[in-house]
This record gives structure tokens, C-alpha cells and sequence, in this order.
């Protein structure tokens, strides 16, 4: 179990880090509750033991910054237990209300120490399950069930929080939207499950050129997801054009490479895909005009021939309502 150990008199720290080392915990000491918001935000502990009256910050804001903090991240709840020399009624009503849940004396016997640590040791191992399980439901509910891309509503989600960062910082921001050539046709004539099975190593091919595309810091955020049907999307915040393009005929590239037989995929007899995109500058833009422009440009790349992209970089006008 991490401890992180708020006390700004440094014996007492060295006694109960010494003690709690001894039960067999690792222990971490912030010497004020600065500091401790700090250690906090960087590794998240098991338990808090937080002081009352230190300089720079006391516990009780400490304590109340941690709490909000765990709000924004929507983190379970990290036990504080008060460490204090008065437990006056006044203290305690103080710290509960900024988010404690127990009081200790700095005095505590060893055994009743021991037992203390034995509890928030069980309550650590409850909240880890808690949040592996927590954090499976999250996985499920924002992926699709077939391809295991991100699903629509958590892409329209994390696309808004992209586009709204691309604004605050004047950054550019792009769209591709991608659609299998002649899936209807390919599931007419080779059957809904392997339609099925096509979708997946096409969606697998898109995640393995976005993954390689972060992992060489050629993009910052970029994701894929499922759009609907045969039709998927990748979302590239801060990116330059030259990366746009090089994305998206890579991601062609690579599902070309993947040669599943498509017979009524006229001039290929392969699957291939088409891709549309758009990058706009313009922070006064709207993400749903990118999205339109960029699937315009899908079309186009259909019209064009299939199995290609179309990209452009426009300034996408913001929408403005008509004078009443």
C-alpha cells in the first residue's frame, strides 16, 4: 500500500514513516499541503495521512483541492485520515466537511496503528478491483462491439474536447472520413459474416497506421473510431497538412496490403477504401462544417475512381443564422 504522508515537523515524519515502513508500506512525505496536491497529482496514493496545521497550505484546504481534483479526473474517492494532537469537536466537523473520513493522535499506539493500516490495506485492495472493474465498463461502453474502435458517441465526445483545445490554442485540426469501396456488394456476394470479418481487419489496419502515427509524434491525440456501418473516421487534432496526407494514403496503403478478395470491386478484385478529409486553421470554425467537408471530399474520392483520398485544407466557415 502507498502512503502519502502530509506532516511538516520532520521528526514526527521520520518516527511515523520509520513505523509505517516497519508494517510493510512504501511511504511518501510532502512536508505541506502544496506539496502534497503536487505528489498527489503525479502517483495517486492508497491512503492520505494529512495534518492539520501546516505552513503554506493546512489540510483542510489540502484536503478540499484533493477532493476536487478526484471530482475533475473522475477518480474514486482516496481515504484522508487526519493526523492531529486535538480532537476537538470544531477539527472534526471541519475535516469532514472537506472530505476526511477518519481522525488519528499523533500519539497512536503501535498495535491500534497496525490495526488502522490493516483496514485502509483492505479498503486499498477493494478500491483497486473497483477500479479495474470500473475502467472495463468504461473500455466497453466507449468501443464498438465489432471492430473495437471507439464507438459514435464516445468519438463525438473526445472529438469536442479536441476541437474545443484546437481552438483555445489556435491549432489545426482535421477530419478524415473513410468508407470500404463497394461493401454492399461485398456483402451481397460473399455473406454478412465475413462482411463482418472484413470490417474488423480494415478497422485493425486504421488502428495499427494511427498508433504508429502517435507513437512517432507525428500527431498529438489522433483516434479512430467507427462511424457507422462500413464507414469509419480519424480524428487528427494538431497536425500539419503533409502528416494529414501522409495519414491518410498510408491507411489506404495498408488496407490494400491487406488483400481480401473482392470481386465486385471493379478495376481491384481487392478491398480498398476511399478517404475524404479535411484540416482547417480557422478557430472561429465549426466541427460539424469540418465533418461536412470532409465527407464531401469522400464522395469526391468516389466519384474520382475509389481507392484514393481527397484532402483539402479550407477555412470552414462558422454558421450564421439568418436575420429574423
Amino acid at each position: 500500500m502507498k502512503i502519502l504522508l502530509v506532516e511538516d515537523t520532520r521528526a514526527l515524519a521520520v518516527v511515523l514513516t520509520a513505523r509505517l515502513n516497519s508494517f510493510g508500506y512504501e511511504v511518501l512525505v510532502a512536508e505541506n499541503g502544496k506539496v502534497a496536491i503536487e505528489c498527489f497529482k503525479q502517483d495517486v496514493p492508497d491512503l492520505i495521512l494529512m495534518d492539520i496545521e501546516m505552513p503554506v497550505m493546512n489540510g483542510f484546504e489540502a484536503t478540499s483541492r484533493i477532493r476536487a481534483y478526484e471530482t475533475s479526473q473522475q477518480w474514486a474517492w482516496t481515504p484522508i485520515i487526519f493526523l492531529t494532537a486535538s480532537d476537538s469537536p470544531d477539527n472534526l466537523v471541519t475535516a469532514i466537511e472537506a472530505g476526511a473520513d477518519d481522525f488519528l493522535s499523533k500519539s497512536i499506539t503501535e498495535p491500534v496503528l497496525s490495526a488502522k493500516m490493516k483496514a485502509m490495506t483492505r479498503i486499498a485492495a477493494l478500491r483497486q478491483r473497483l477500479s479495474v472493474a470500473n475502467q472495463k465498463l468504461y473500455e466497453q461502453a466507449s468501443r464498438d462491439g465489432l471492430t473495437g474502435l471507439f464507438n459514435r458517441r464516445h468519438m463525438d465526445a473526445q472529438t469536442d474536447l479536441a476541437w474545443e483545445n484546437a481552438q483555445r490554442g489556435g491549432h489545426p485540426f482535421a477530419i478524415l472520413m473513410l468508407d470500404i469501396d463497394n461493401f454492399k456488394k461485398y456483402n451481397d456476394h460473399y455473406g454478412h459474416q465475413a462482411g463482418d470479418d472484413c470490417l474488423k481487419q480494415v478497422a485493425q489496419a486504421i488502428a495499427r497506421v494511427v498508433d504508429a502515427a502517435n507513437a512517432q509524434s507525428l500527431t498529438q491525440g489522433c483516434f479512430a473510431a467507427r462511424y457507422g456501418g462500413e464507414e469509419f473516421a480519424v480524428v487528427v487534432p494538431a497536425a500539419s497538412e503533409g502528416v494529414c496526407e501522409r495519414l491518410a494514403h498510408a491507411i489506404i496503403k495498408t488496407i490494400r496490403e491487406l488483400n481480401i478478395a473482392h470481386e465486385k470491386n471493379a478495376d481491384w478484385g481487392i478491398v480498398t477504401a476511399s478517404i475524404g478529409g479535411c484540416r482547417t486553421t480557422v478557430a472561429e470554425a465549426q466541427i460539424s462544417n469540418l465533418f461536412r467537408s470532409a465527407d464531401a471530399k469522400l464522395y469526391q474520392a468516389k466519384e474520382n475512381g475509389r481507392n484514393r483520398a481527397e484532402l483539402n485544407q479550407t477555412p470552414v466557415a462558422r454558421q450564421v443564422s439568418p436575420a429574423a
